[in-house]
């Protein structure tokens, strides 16, 4: 089960990371490349413990649906979102922010079980680990851009 770590130095209050890191138009706005939209549930503003948004994007060529629900909730230091229905057998996202001076360290840990068995263990391999790796580091950049210049204000 390949589980990818990220952190990613804020120059933001953890309450303004951690609220930004569950906005759904942020959502909507850091992965707009792969035409990601929420469809069903928590559609806009603000998710919370025991909401559930659906998303559609295009990955990899096809459209797929998939459907998270916030299961932890610790506000301003944690969350976990997992999936509920969608294209993997099953995955974790934790959410971490960690204060210091004004300095926030966000961490996010993806952890995903591929379907198909053998043949997800060799997508994973192949290409599928690294696809995760950058479409988050991506998003957390546009978190990091948000957070820093204070484009949260439009939202």
């Amino acid at each position: 089960m390949p589980k990818i770590t990220i952190y990613t130095k804020i120059n933001a209050s953890k309450e303004l990371a951690f609220d930004l890191s569950r906005n759904m138009d942020l959502h909507e706005i850091s992965t707009a490349k792969t035409g990601e939209k929420a469809i069903a549930g928590v559609t806009t503003g603000l998710i919370g413990l025991n909401e559930s948004v659906t998303w559609r994007a295009k990955h990899l060529g096809v459209w797929q649906n998939l459907t998270s629900k916030i299961t932890e909730f610790d506000f301003p230091d944690s969350f976990i979102d997992e999936m509920q229905k969608g294209a993997f057998k099953s995955f974790r996202h934790e959410h971490l922010f960690e204060e210091t001076d004004g300095v926030t360290l966000m961490t996010d840990i993806f952890e995903y079980k591929s379907p198909l068995g053998i043949l997800g263990e060799l997508a994973d391999w192949v290409f599928l680990e690294e696809y995760m790796t950058k479409l988050l580091q991506e998003r957390v950049l546009i978190i990091k851009d948000y957070a820093e210049s204070g484009k949260w204000k439009e939202l």
